[in-house]
């Protein structure tokens, strides 16, 4: 049983400005067939080799596959369904499998635009791939598909069949990567020139953000043996090359005890790795006392969700935090040391290009290293599109990608949102540029943020940052030669079921109480963070003692 695993051409000019990350799932989902008695697989990156339909025709005759397995978030989604549209034309007798947070809460939409795809696997892929290779090997296909559970798949009637779904996986530390399926010469962080890795600590966030869905696809979240993550990261280190690495949680501190942990461990073993984390503002304030140690650990990055410039915005994306707490957690990451990027979402119905300036003129205020401004994107599995979703006109999802604005404000064009965004990034990198970065006196954090300022510019002159070349944006003199080529034959959004999550197996961790008591069983999904609203106060405190 030969499996062939391919990442998607597609790049938004966004992240990847610096350098080309590793796709983390790949390894994952490997690692797990690997354990389950599959080993025979393959992969192909064709966004970091730019690879055209007839080299990937080539590349795929090469390795002969059974199953070709691809993944997809929602850009990249056409990219994914015409690569196994190419698979499927050369390898006929091949299964192929499409995976991704897209493809579980849109798996009807996608089955009906690509009859070609075999199977799609819903939620966290690794059980789901392994049961499916089984099925396969065991019976063939069809076989006995009905009963993989977390698929969806096209009957014999055209209809679309989605069996139930399967449980999240328990013990998250018997996943092992095998992140040797990876080149590791293509995946460089620009900022330092070294290998960078997307290892995770954690699946799953108990908050429930209205703009984000990731607590919707992991459904619980779970937490990994702090030692077992850095055994990980010590190969990554030891037998990969690997120089820097961000965690790819959605919030790695919300556990507190565990990460405390974490970075005690790579203290221990002193590998010499420096890092970067996603985080809210609220974990910062929380661990004032422990920054030191955190920065002693390799922290050298933090990104934060301070999300908006306006309170209203805040309240409305449900973050539960301040203005003022964002200037605070900036202000005390910058005092021990590490650099603070500060992340907004423009482009509401509301965007005006007074609020964008005010988004400028608050992060100037607060002092961040770098500054981020991504167009709000209405995931149509976001609880934020049942409001927005009257209000939608761009069905294109190959644009939903945080650098192409979906959503036209109420007084300003798309034109206009742009070019502000864009005034925004060259008047705070210049002012970085020449007066802060060159004068930081601790020398990695000098060296870091120079490198980070050459990967953007690198980006910006290639024409390749937020798109730029394809947007045809050349600068605020040029507002009326934009063009978003949005293709405008996609045919509207049917929004999916927002409770569907529900119907899948509760939640299997159990709930640890602060207080050290013994664990009771977790209550249900909201209980475990996971439901349509927000974890209270206690909740909040049960993670972070966890």
């Amino acid at each position: 049983m030969r499996i062939l695993f391919v990442h998607p051409n597609y790049s938004a000019g966004a992240a990847d400005i610096a350098g080309n990350w590793s796709p983390a799932w790949v390894a994952y989902v490997a690692g797990y067939l690997k354990s389950g008695g599959y080993e025979d697989y393959h992969f192909i990156d064709a966004m970091v080799d730019k690879l055209d339909d007839d080299q990937l025709r080539a590349a795929i005759r090469e390795v002969e596959p059974d199953i070709i397995a691809t993944t997809a978030m929602t850009p990249m989604i056409y990219a994914a369904q015409r690569l196994l549209q190419v698979a499927k034309e050369e390898r006929p007798q091949a299964l192929t499998v499409l995976g991704g947070i897209h493809a579980t809460f849109m798996f009807q939409q996608v089955l009906e635009e690509a009859p070609w795809i075999d199977a799609i696997v819903r939620g966290e892929g690794e059980a789901v791939t392994l049961n499916l290779v089984r099925s396969i090997d065991q019976s063939g296909w069809p076989g006995h598909r009905a009963d993989v559970k977390g698929i969806a798949f096209l009957d014999e009637a055209g209809q679309v069949v989605a069996t139930p779904a399967e449980p999240s996986i328990k013990d998250v530390d018997s996943i092992w990567p095998d992140w040797g399926i990876l080149d590791w010469q293509k995946y460089i962080y620009i900022p330092l020139g070294v290998p960078v890795a997307t290892p995770n600590m954690a699946r799953g966030c108990p908050f429930t953000c209205s703009f984000c869905s990731q607590w919707k696809f992991w459904r619980d979240y779970r937490v990994r043996d702090p030692k077992r993550v850095v055994d990980e990261i010590e190969e990554l280190v030891k037998v990969h090359g690997v120089g820097f690495f961000i965690l790819a949680d959605e919030e790695p501190q919300i556990n507190k005890n565990k990460f405390v942990a974490f970075c005690q461990e790579l203290i221990d073993r002193d590998l010499g790795i420096h890092w970067g984390i996603n985080t809210r503002v609220t974990d910062v304030m929380r661990d004032e006392e422990l920054l030191p140690f955190y920065r002693k650990a390799g922290l050298v990055h933090v990104s934060l969700g301070t999300e908006a410039a306006a309170q209203l915005n805040l309240d409305r994306f449900v973050k539960e935090t301040t203005v003022a707490q964002n200037k605070r957690a900036i202000q005390l990451l910058q005092e021990n040391g590490i650099v603070t990027e500060a992340q907004f979402i423009v482009g509401l119905e509301n965007e005006t290009r007074e609020t964008l300036e005010e988004t400028y003129q608050m992060v100037m205020d607060w002092g961040a290293d770098m500054a981020n401004w991504s167009m709000y994107t209405p995931w149509p599995f976001a609880d934020m599109f049942t409001e927005m979703s009257d209000r939608v006109e761009v069905f294109d999802y190959s644009k939903y990608n945080f650098v192409s604005p979906i959503m036209k404000p109420d007084n300003i064009d798309r034109a206009e949102l742009l070019d502000g965004v864009m005034a925004n990034y060259r008047r705070f990198y210049m002012k970085r540029m020449f007066f802060q970065y060159p004068w930081v006196r601790d020398p990695f954090r000098r060296k870091y943020l120079i490198g980070c300022i050459k990967a953007f510019l690198k980006s910006a002159m290639e024409r390749r940052f937020y798109q730029l070349g394809k947007q045809n944006y050349w600068g605020p003199m040029f507002k009326k030669l934009i063009k978003f080529d949005y293709d405008k034959s996609r045919a509207k959004i049917v929004e999916p079921d927002h409770n569907a999550w529900k119907k899948a197996p509760p939640a299997k961790r159990p709930a640890v109480s602060a207080t050290g008591a013994a664990p009771q069983a977790c209550a249900g999904p909201k209980a475990c963070g996971g439901g349509d609203q927000q974890m209270t106060e206690e909740q909040v405190k049960q993670y972070e003692n966890a």
